[in-house]
């Protein structure tokens, strides 16, 4: 059997459509179904249940697959120290950043990376955690910008900085007369925000959950972006909270409605996260040293109590 044929196996469990899974390979689907079988044949077993639409792994085809994604990293791996050994750092690097990180962070980063590495060809998609953490476990991402932590033994995570959460309270809000607030002051039925899918949002109510029970039923104001929160809040239709990063491009007007917790801040954790299979760990480094050298100078917090991103269940 070849790499090839194990990549085609994994394009098919992925994808639970031969014609698809082709598509995806870059070759017709009678060449990959030939592949396949070949390997089928090989080991005298079947890894796909043919009959089932769509079509799923046989029990014996579930521990191939696990088998082959560990075959297909390793062969990676070898590409990548003879890259470390040639002191490279070039190709291509998928990047994944989620929807409340990207419009701040990346533009403060982006070019000096570029410039400092022009031999990487970076593809950055913006895509929320559950869709970062399936597509790194899937290989279509070779690392990420989250908020951490994941609790996912799969993934690795390299703390790039903590964010604080700044509170923008309109002038008739009773809180706007205070110089800093407490986590006791925020009313969560009052509280816009991001829609759900959004690990800010998730790290609101874990804040909120820290001071009392709420109703969540009572939430119908959300939205999937902070300027539309902002200008709901000015029309007095509640309080928002937003990542320190943002603040720094408000209006100056805008500015002035905003109020820093007293500490230890609330914050989120920002990481650079990557599979524990550690591929192309020399673009991750330059990405790591780059990212911290630009927000040395914007975010000097340390006294700071992390929030989870995760959503608590029930």
């Amino acid at each position: 059997m070849t790499i090839t044929q194990l990549q085609y196996v994994l394009a098919v469990a992925e994808h639970k459509n031969f014609t698809l899974a082709a598509e995806k390979c870059f070759v017709t689907q009678p060449t990959l179904s030939m592949q396949i079988q070949k390997i089928e044949e090989e080991l005298n077993i079947l890894i796909f249940d043919r009959s089932k639409k769509p079509i799923q792994l046989t029990d014996i085809g579930q521990k191939i697959v696990s088998q082959a994604k560990n075959i297909v990293n390793e062969a990676d791996r070898i590409k990548d120290i003879v890259e470390q050994q040639k002191g490279f750092i070039g190709g291509e690097f998928r990047l994944g950043i989620i929807p409340t990180i990207m419009p701040t962070l990346l533009p403060m980063f982006l070019n000096n990376f570029i410039k400092k590495y022009p031999k990487v060809k970076l593809l950055i998609e913006e895509l929320n955690t559950e869709e970062i953490i399936l597509k790194l476990k899937n290989g279509h991402l070779d690392a990420a910008i989250a908020a951490t932590p994941l609790e996912d033994e799969k993934i690795k995570e390299i703390v790039l900085y903590f964010e604080p959460f700044v509170a923008y309270i309109p002038e008739h809000h009773a809180s706007f007369q205070k110089e800093e607030i407490e986590v006791a002051d925020l009313n969560l039925n009052e509280i816009l925000l991001l829609q759900d899918g959004h690990c800010f949002r998730d790290g609101i109510l874990n804040l909120c959950k820290n001071v009392s029970d709420v109703d969540q039923s009572n939430f119908q104001i959300q939205s999937g972006s902070f300027e539309t929160l902002i200008k709901l809040a000015d029309e007095g239709l509640g309080t928002t909270l937003l990542p320190y990063l943002h603040t720094l491009d408000l209006k100056e007007s805008d500015k002035l409605k905003l109020r820093n917790f007293k500490e230890p801040k609330p914050a989120r954790e920002v990481s650079l996260i990557y599979p524990k299979s550690e591929l192309k760990m020399q673009i991750i480094d330059a990405l790591r040293s780059t990212i911290a050298g630009v927000v040395k100078g914007a975010i000097v917090f340390q006294n700071v109590q992390i929030i989870s991103p995760l959503q608590k269940r029930a």
